[in-house]
Parts: structure tokens; sequence; C-alpha cells
């Protein structure tokens, strides 16, 4: 029975510096291992003197500091279940979170705690508030107490999660105290990380990759964070001399890449850049590469299941693939809708098994079962295939499949050779309902800042690269695509949008 706290030993590790924040752009004093261990040790001080036992879910909604952070360590602490949100969900949008997990404690921004509490009341949740700084009436309450860890098994639940909910109202992913350790060691042990890693953390804490992959990994080995609130292009470039690792999203190599200051005298020290969270376009991989004489490595994960798979640390990082399965962790290919498992090369769902694998979706058992197949393996909703040599390459979801005319379409095949069009910087596969072929190919491309292209254009160039039946019936051009706070592209806000566009 180890609760996942003691395996990051910042007790241990008391006087070695683990966090550098960086408030406005300003660098502020280190913050030592002992200092996060005695402020998580005064935090849930807080949490025992409110009542709270093992179990009892937090919903946290707060800017990224450290107090967040050692918030998150005092809750594992106790015992209890850390619930992050999305800082972008508005304080009405709480309410749901608050009823769904019957929180115990809601900690929140001081100016959104009048909008919360009454909610909290009916539910029976504590109000107390965080602010950008990490002051509020939690800190305020914290005295000096040295509660004990609490002893949890491996299978006790760690984490909620909410899915983005785009296809109805959020699912919490449970994730248990085995499922991060596990997850943490194996990225720790594949990616080399050391205690004399220096990480320039530009990632949100609400998140599996920021929190779990990015916090875990670094806290379980022993390295120094530099904590930015936010991606901040100029403050990254004047930090990445400062940093042997750096994980991030697509839009934060698209805007290095985009800024001439970027060189490779400024990644001379950098031993590793990661990317996930949203698919890496193979151009940007092969671009980063020529600019910086670094390879980005590219992994897949998701919330359900932290990570899956990882190109290798030492081997080929091949650009549009996210790598082999991770240690102990185990990946196939089935046909959509049974569990035939098909061969190399073959497109199918992409299901995976391990100690990663979440423990199932909070108060919804039959949902739960629904996603997994027999023998314990989840079902991703992510369409893909294995190489030969184990790489395991994304099409894209299951539910973005395009069916026309009885055919299947996978968007990201279109998508790349879009994406490889002189004048293109970027584009989006949907189908759209219509009346003659069931769905509708439809692009969605931006175009390079001054570029003059066209639909016909688009359409000529791929009829002699495309299936006559993957051809875009019409191509929509916008100057961004929308995207969540990790740089995902929101295609179901594109098909709602356009759901009309055939209709006449």
């Amino acid at each position: 029975m180890t609760n996942l706290v003691e395996a990051f030993d910042l007790a241990g590790r008391a006087g070695r510096p683990v966090l550098i924040p960086f408030a406005g752009g300003v660098g502020q004093t280190a913050v030592t291992c002992g200092d996060l261990r005695a402020l998580a040790a005064r935090f849930a001080g807080v949490l025992d003197e409110l009542g709270l036992v093992p179990g009892d879910r937090v919903v946290v909604r707060v800017e990224k500091t450290v107090a967040n952070l050692a918030l998150y360590l005092a809750t594992l602490q106790r015992g209890a279940v850390f619930v992050p949100l999305n800082t972008a969900y508005r304080p009405q949008e709480v309410e749901y979170f608050l009823r769904d997990t019957s929180a115990r404690l809601v900690v929140c921004d001081p100016a959104d705690a009048e909008v919360i509490r009454p909610v909290a009341d009916e539910t029976g949740a504590r109000v107390l508030t965080l602010d950008a700084f990490g002051e509020g009436s939690l800190t305020r309450a914290a005295g000096n107490p040295q509660p004990a860890i609490v002893a949890r098994d491996d299978d006790d639940i760690a984490a909620i999660l909410y899915t983005s909910g785009t296809t109805g109202k959020p699912k919490g992913a449970m994730l248990s105290h085995g499922n991060l350790r596990s997850n943490a060691m194996a990225l720790r042990d594949l990616w080399q990380v050391t205690g004399d890693d220096v990480m320039l953390h530009a990632l949100p804490v609400f998140h599996a990759h920021g929190l779990f992959v990015g916090c875990n990994v670094m806290l379980l080995a022993g390295a120094q964070m530099l904590f930015l609130p936010k991606f901040d292009l100029s403050l990254v470039l004047d930090l990445l001399p400062r940093a042997t690792v750096m994980m991030g999203i697509p839009t934060f190599y698209t805007r290095l890449l985009a800024d001439p200051r970027l060189d490779r005298e400024k990644v001379r020290g950098m031993r590793l850049f990661t990317c996930g969270s949203a698919p890496l376009l193979a151009e940007t991989h092969r671009e980063w590469s020529a600019r910086t004489g670094t390879a980005i490595l590219e992994r897949y994960g998701m919330t359900e299941t932290g990570m899956n798979t990882s190109n290798p640390y030492e081997g080929e990082r091949r650009p549009g693939s996210v790598g082999p399965a991770l240690p102990g962790v185990s990946v196939r290919v089935t046909r959509p809708g049974s569990a035939e498992v098909l061969p190399p090369g073959e497109i199918g769902m992409i299901e995976v098994k391990g100690p990663n694998v979440f423990r199932g979706y909070w108060g919804l058992p039959e949902k739960t079962a629904a996603e997994f197949h027999p023998g314990g393996w989840f079902i991703t909703g992510d369409l893909g295939f294995i190489q030969e040599d184990g790489y395991v390459q994304i099409v894209g979801r299951g539910k973005d499949l395009v069916i026309t005319g009885g055919f299947n379409v996978y968007p990201k095949e279109v998508e790349t050779e879009i994406d490889a069009l002189e004048g293109v910087a970027e584009s989006a596969v949907i189908g759209l309902p219509h009346a003659d072929f069931g769905e509708a190919v439809t692009a969605v491309v931006v175009a390079q800042p001054g570029a003059a292209i066209s639909e016909a254009a688009i359409q000529a160039a791929l009829r002699e690269r495309l299936a006559a039946f993957k051809l875009p019936k019409k191509v929509i051009f916008l100057p961004e695509l929308p995207r969540n706070t990790m740089g995902k592209v929101q295609k179901a806000q594109l098909r709602e949008i356009y759901r009309g566009l055939y209709s006449a």
C-alpha cells in the first residue's frame, strides 16, 4: 500500500530546488522540495480539519501556481480524490461537476466564489479560494500541522479527469494511484529523465499532459521545473537555454518555428522535446529538425489511459508516428465493432491494456463496461494501424470517420495530401450530411499568409493523388481552425457549424 506522494520523495530531497515559478515573466525565488512538501502538508491539514476522508472529492478550478500543485499533493496525501477543471469553464458550469462528483470541497478563484457558493451550499460542498498568486482563504486557513500520509492501494482513486464532452455531458475518468505511478515511472525510464533535468513547463495543470505527464514525471525523477503560468512565446524563447526538457503541444512548436529568434544556439542544451495532446504534422516535425537539429519525440495518450505509446528516446523518431507501446502496455488494432484482431498495416480501432488504463467512468458502470472488450482491452475510439516494426500510426477518431456512398474515408489521409500542397498551412477534413451520399467529404483549410489558393486548385491537385470518393466536395477557407486548450482541432464544432452546407 503506497500513496503516490511517497514515490515523489519530497522529504528525501528536501533541499533540492524543484520549482522556479514565473509570474508575469519574472522569475521568483526557487521553491525547494522541502518548501513544496511543507505547503502540501499545511493544505492537507486544512482538508483534515474540514473532515475530508479518503475517497472524498475535491473539485479545483484555479490558475496554475505552486499552491495549485501543492493542493494536488495535499489531496493525494489525505487519500482524497483530486478533480481539476479547465479554467475556461465558466463559474456557472462548475455546478455540473459539483453535482456529478458530490464533492466535499471546491477550491476556486476568489472572484468566482460568490457565484459558486449557492450551488456548493446546496450540494454540501465547502468553498475555499486560491488566486493567480496562490493566495486565498485556503492559504489563510493553513496552519502548521503534519498529518500523516494516508496509505492507498494501487486501485484506489487518486484523481477524476473529465473528458472534453464534445458528444454530450463530460464523463469523469477515474485514475488510480497505480495508474499514475506506473505511467510516470515508465516515462521517466523511457525518456531517461534524471534529477539533473530542468523542464520548461508551459502546459496547464488541469489536464493529464501537464499534471500527470509533466509534473508527475519530474517530481518522480527529482528534476526541476521552470513553472510558467501559460505558454508565453518570448518567455519560452528566453528560458530555452536554461532547460533540458520541454513537453509541448503542436501549437507550441508551430509558434516557435514562426519566430526568427529560434535557432540552434537557443536549444543547444536541450536534450528532449516531446509533443502530444494533438497530432503533430509530419511537416512540422521535419521543419523543426531542420531548424534546430533536434527531433521532436511524439507520443500518444488520452485522459483515460495516460500515455500508451512513445517514439524512442534512442532510435528513430518517425514523423507522423506515435511510436511503439510503452513497456508494460499492450496495443492492438481490431475491426471496428468487434474484437477481431487485425494484422499489421490494416486500419482499425486501437485498443490498449495495462497498468495505465483507468478504473472506469465515475458513476457510469454501463458506459464503462461498453468501452472494454474481454481481457481488459480498452477501446480508445482512435483509428489507426500498427506497422510491422511495432510503430503505431493514428489516422483519426472513430467518430471522425467519413462514410460516403458506402465507402470509408479516413480524414488523416486526405488531410496529409492537402497539407502537402503549396500555400496550405493546415487542414481538417470532416463529413457533413448529404442527401445522396449520406456524408460528403468536406475540407476546411487554413492558407499560409499571402498565399493565393482556391477550392478549384485544391480539388484539381487532389484528383491526381486520391480516389474520386475521397475528394472533398467543397473546400471551406478559415483564418484558423477551432482548437481546445490543448491544441486539439474541434471537428465536432466544425460539423455543427457547417451541417447544413449541402441541404440545398
